[in-house]
Formats: structure tokens, C-alpha cells, sequence
């Protein structure tokens, strides 16, 4: 994402670079990580690793855009089929804004009992959960919850009160604006609305890796504030949804078609009937002759070099120049 090639810089001295030769001598943009000398995951391990015996999926952050072993989340990633995108634990700390979409956006990581001492474990929680109940219980503590719960009952009902008719006036506006939106006042809310205070209420951080649904990336808010903070972490393609994975799979996919049509068959489509035999009849000819050329070389056990290519090429013009000159036509 953020790399350029290193030819004609201070690390390839000798070697121009054809796409862009006014380069300067350090590309300051280009960021290196360890896939640069062979190493993924946590574990800076190779890929394929030949002392691991363990079959697993690697999977791509799309922050750091490291590989990882999905054992070394620190989460049990989902199906497959279920996220389209996943974010590391180290860049989850780099980026906690994010553990305030998590709660509503990403999906959920898997929950495995692997062990029967898993099991144990699961037990165990669930029956101390049954004797703080039972504490609760004897202590009077339930008692108390469902009296204050009577007592907001109480409060929300209609009074003549200074304070619940405030309260309930409040609640009539809100429900006017719901019925009745001012387009400009909606308008103007967009603009200055922050998503991300609003669900920062709701942030549950962990220490586990995160994985997100296909189109996660259009809910992030893209007010002034958010936007700074993404520049300063570094982060803006987050809200680019031409950077997403699903969006370079396409454009893969697309190159690789263009890649698999023959241009013989493109030049042919452009040409008239006439045309496409000539062609086709021009091709066989070079196509035999051009193999029983290079079949001595090899019967002989001798390398092809530049200019016995050459000579091959100017004596199959001469012999196409021959064979047109020899051509008569006749009108019927």
C-alpha cells in the first residue's frame, strides 16, 4: 500500500528506474516489515513452514498488512465465508478507536470447548454463578433491585411535577422530530455528528484479533475530527473502499482475465474473412518453419543466440518476398 520499488534510489546506485526517473535517493514512503525477509505471524515464522506440522489458514491484517497464523489472534476466526477482513491485535491497540465499531459491526469470533478441562472450566463458572445467585437471594439483594425498579415505575408516570413534565415533554419532542424531520436540521446534524462518540459508550476492549463483514468500512464516520485522527494514526484507507480485500480480489481476477486472452484470437476478431486466412495460413508457416530451425539446434546440443534468430527472420521475408512475386490471379 505505502511502497514504492527501491531501483534508482541510494540502495541500487547503478540501476534507473523506468517508471518514475526523477526518484529521489530514499524512498521515505516505502514501510518494511518482516515479510520482506521471508518472516510472518507473531511467531516470525517462513510460509510454508517445514518445521510446522500443524495444518492452518494464514490470514492478512489489513492495517499492518502482516500474515497470520490463525491460531496467534488470539481469537478463534470465524468461518471462513462469514468476514471479509480482519484486523490484528497489534493494530487494534495501535487503533482502539476501533473496539467502539466492534461491538456492533464485527463479527463475532468463535467460542470452542476443546478439552474435557475446558469443560471443567465451564462448569465450574456456571455453578459459581448459581451461588452468588443464591447469596443475592438470601442477602435481600433482589428484594431491593425489584423495589428501586417499582419505584422508576412511580417516576414514570404521568405527574404534575415542575420535573416530569419536562421529562415528558422531552419525550414528546423527540417523538415530533421522528414523525416530522427538518430536512436542514438533518443536514446539519450529519455534518456535525460523531459516530464514534456515540458508540464509544458501548467500547469493550480486548486483546484479540477482530474480523469484519464486507462493507463495515462505509459505517466509519468520516467527520473532521475522526478524520484527523485517522491521518495522525495513519490510517485513511480505512475509509477507502477501494482498499477493501474484496475490492484487490476483483481487480486480480480482472487482470488475470485480460492476461488469459490470446491477442492472436483479438486480431483476428478485428479482421474481415479474407484477412483471418491469410493470417491464419501466414502463422502455420512461421509456426513450422520456426520449429524445424530451432529442432537442429537442439538435436546438435548448441545454444540459440541473438543472431541466428535474426538470420531466421530475414530469410523467412525472403522466402514469403518470393513465394508473393510467384502469385498469379486470374478473373474467372
Amino acid at each position: 500500500r505505502n511502497f514504492r520499488c527501491d531501483c534508482g534510489n541510494s540502495k541500487f546506485k547503478n540501476l534507473q528506474c523506468k517508471l518514475f526517473p526523477d526518484k529521489s535517493k530514499v524512498n521515505s514512503g516505502n514501510k518494511y516489515n518482516d515479510n520482506f525477509y521471508g518472516l510472518y505471524c507473531t511467531c516470525k515464522r517462513p510460509y510454508p513452514d517445514p518445521e510446522d506440522e500443524i495444518p492452518d489458514e494464514m490470514i492478512q491484517c489489513i492495517v499492518c498488512e502482516d500474515w497470520f497464523h490463525g491460531r496467534h489472534l488470539g481469537a478463534v476466526p470465524p468461518d471462513s465465508g462469514d468476514f471479509h477482513e480482519m484486523v490484528c491485535q497489534a493494530c487494534m491497540n495501535h487503533c482502539p478507536f476501533l473496539w467502539a465499531y466492534a461491538s456492533q459491526l464485527a463479527v463475532p469470533a468463535l467460542t470452542k470447548v476443546n478439552s474435557l478441562e475446558d469443560e471443567r472450566v465451564v462448569l465450574k463458572a456456571e455453578e459459581s454463578e448459581e451461588q452468588k445467585k443464591e447469596i443475592k437471594q438470601e442477602s435481600g439483594v433482589e428484594h431491593q433491585e425489584t423495589k428501586e425498579e417499582k419505584q422508576m415505575e412511580e417516576f414514570n408516570e404521568p405527574s404534575t411535577s415542575s420535573g416530569s413534565f419536562f421529562l415528558n415533554m422531552h419525550g414528546y419532542c423527540g417523538r415530533f422530530l421522528q414523525k416530522f424531520p427538518v430536512e436542514t436540521a438533518k443536514a446539519t446534524s450529519e455534518s456535525l455528528f460523531c459516530k464514534l462518540k456515540e458508540l464509544q459508550s458501548k467500547l469493550l476492549k480486548k486483546d484479540s484479533a477482530t474480523f469484519w463483514p464486507s462493507n463495515w468500512r462505509s459505517k466509519l464516520c468520516t467527520c473532521e475530527e475522526c478524520l484527523k485522527m485517522y491521518s495522525d494514526l495513519e490510517v485513511q484507507f480505512l475509509t477507502d473502499e477501494y482498499d477493501t480485500v474484496l475490492a484487490y480480489e476483483n481487480k486480480g481476477t480482472s487482470d488475470q482475465e485480460t492476461e488469459r486472452r490470446d491477442p492472436l484470437m483479438d486480431t483476428l476478431n478485428s479482421m474481415n474473412r479474407v484477412q483471418q486466412v491469410e493470417l491464419i495460413c501466414e502463422y502455420n508457416d512461421l509456426k513450422t518453419e520456426l520449429t524445424d530451425y530451432l529442432r537442429r539446434f537442439a538435436d546438435e546440443g548448441t545454444v540459440v543466440k541473438r543472431e541466428d534468430i535474426q538470420h531466421f527472420f530475414e530469410e523467412f521475408q525472403s522466402r514469403k518476398r518470393r513465394r508473393t512475386d510467384r502469385m498469379q490471379y486470374y478473373c474467372s
